[in-house]
C-alpha cells in the first residue's frame, strides 16, 4: 500500500460496495454451504474470499494486512464489473439474476439493498 490516502480510499470504495453486514454476510455464507443434513461451522462455511471479507468486515483499519488489501481491491473491482451501484437496488427476474445476486453476496454485496 503506497500510502494513507490510497487506504483511506480503498477503505471507503470497500465499505461502500460491501453492503451486507457482517451477521447478514456470516449467515449467507452459512445458507450457501447447508444441505438438508447439515450446517457447516461458522468459521468453516463459504468460499475463502467471502470467509476474508467477513474477517475483513471485522477489522479495524489499521489492523489490515496485505492480504486483507488485496482482497479489498479484488471484491472492489470485481463488485464494481459486475454489479450496476447507480441503479440499484434492482430486480431479480431471471436465473442469470438469481446466480449473479448469489455471487455478488458471497462477497457481501446484495444488489437488492438499497
Amino acid at each position: 500500500m503506497s500510502d494513507a490516502l490510497e487506504l483511506d480510499a480503498l477503505w471507503e470504495d470497500f465499505h461502500r460496495v460491501v453492503n451486507m453486514t457482517s451477521a447478514e454476510l456470516a449467515a449467507w455464507l452459512r445458507m450457501r454451504d447447508a444441505d438438508e443434513e447439515t450446517e457447516p461451522l461458522p468459521e468453516e462455511a463459504g468460499s475463502p474470499t467471502g470467509q476474508h471479507v467477513l474477517a475483513i468486515l471485522q477489522k479495524r483499519r489499521t489492523d489490515l494486512t496485505d492480504d486483507d488489501v488485496r482482497v479489498m481491491r479484488k471484491v472492489v473491482d470485481t463488485v464494481t464489473a459486475e454489479a450496476d451501484l447507480e441503479n440499484e437496488p434492482e430486480t431479480v427476474t431471471t436465473p442469470e439474476d438469481t446466480r449473479r445476486r448469489h455471487r455478488l453476496m458471497t462477497l457481501g454485496h446484495d444488489p437488492l439493498k438499497p
